[in-house]
């Protein structure tokens, strides 16, 4: 059974940090690539940042980032625990969001992309 597990979410002050954590279980990095989206009230689901090979998977894949995010946020895996993760740095209210872990997103560009799979979600709220 593939389900993904996030954690870390929180309140923080505008400029602060935070670090997402996804356990994944029911699959390796080597079969499906994962990434992150958020969705915040009233707006519509941005993709953060995935994790892609050629061939479906995130294993020695390239990162991708939303403009949005580029330069503070970065995507991690980690193999040996079946983990990713987001490090969140210089948090800015518009930030507040959902944050979703997600895997499987076929072809094509993995950042406009829900994913096959997701987990419950985690709430960043940043304050002004």
């Amino acid at each position: 059974e593939v389900r993904l597990v996030e954690s870390g979410g929180g309140l923080v002050q505008a400029g602060g940090s935070l670090r997402l954590s996804c356990a994944v279980f029911g699959f390796t990095f080597d079969d499906y690539a994962v990434g992150w989206f958020r969705q915040a009230p009233g707006k519509q689901r941005e993709g953060v940042s995935c994790i892609a090979n050629d061939f479906g998977g995130a294993s020695g894949g390239s990162t991708y980032y939303a403009d949005s995010v580029k330069g503070r946020f970065t995507m991690t895996t980690d193999n040996a625990n079946n983990t990713v993760y987001l490090k969140m740095n210089s948090l800015k209210p518009e930030d507040t969001a959902v944050y979703y872990c997600a895997a499987d997103f076929g072809g094509g560009n993995c950042l406009l992309r829900r994913g096959t799979y997701r987990g419950q979600g985690t709430q960043v709220t940043v304050s002004s």
